[in-house]
């Protein structure tokens, strides 16, 4: 049965609330015919992404991931396509930051997320939320996150699709749990 991991990050630094971790709650709700749905909150730090999603690679092998992360100050959904080699300077949920400005110094400038994005503009349209597709994923955790997907997205028995989308702070929960919905049932479908 294929399966498609879905994650959200728990609270950080100025956002001592993170609507990702109630949109990742009602998603591991849903129930598709033919296919499981796991659901996952990191804390927001680096060591946690790093020990946690190879944990749940292993664990899961799924076929898609869904990953979901705040960016508070975005006016829309941004379906993000692109992991910047690049980290932010600022802090995480533990207290770290990291030792350098970039994720693999002397590496390529970004990687490319295997995700259907344009399918997804789409069903979030169709639900009603203003979406866009995006080549910036930050330089934080979520940017971080993408990076290591894209690398396990690329191994030989990796997750077919890596989708992340960021979501604004002021979308009504319910709004973001259908747009929420609409993305899973396309990755369900492109799986």
């Amino acid at each position: 049965m294929p399966t498609i991991l879905v994650t959200g990050f728990g609270p950080f630094p100025g956002a001592p609330i993170n609507p990702t971790e109630a949109l990742v709650a009602a998603l591991s709700r849903v129930r598709w015919r033919g296919t499981r749905v796991v659901t996952h909150i990191f804390h927001t730090s680096y060591d946690t992404v790093d020990t946690e999603l190879p944990a749940l690679l292993r664990r899961y092998r799924p076929d898609a991931l869904l990953m979901f992360g705040l960016a508070a100050e975005t006016p829309h959904l941004r379906i993000e396509t692109w992991a910047r080699n690049a980290m932010a300077s600022a802090a995480d949920a533990a207290g770290a930051v990291p030792p350098r400005n970039a994720i693999a110094p002397g590496s390529q400038s970004g990687l490319a997320l295997p995700t259907p994005a344009r399918d997804l503009r789409r069903a979030a349209r169709r639900a009603g939320i203003l979406a866009a597709v995006s080549e910036d994923a930050g330089d934080y955790l979520c940017n971080y996150l993408c990076w290591r997907a894209a690398l396990a997205a690329r191994k030989a028995g990796g997750p077919r699709f890596a989708a992340f989308i960021h979501v604004p702070n002021d979308i009504r929960p319910p709004d973001l749990a259908r747009a929420g919905r609409a993305f899973l049932a396309v990755i369900a479908k492109s799986r």
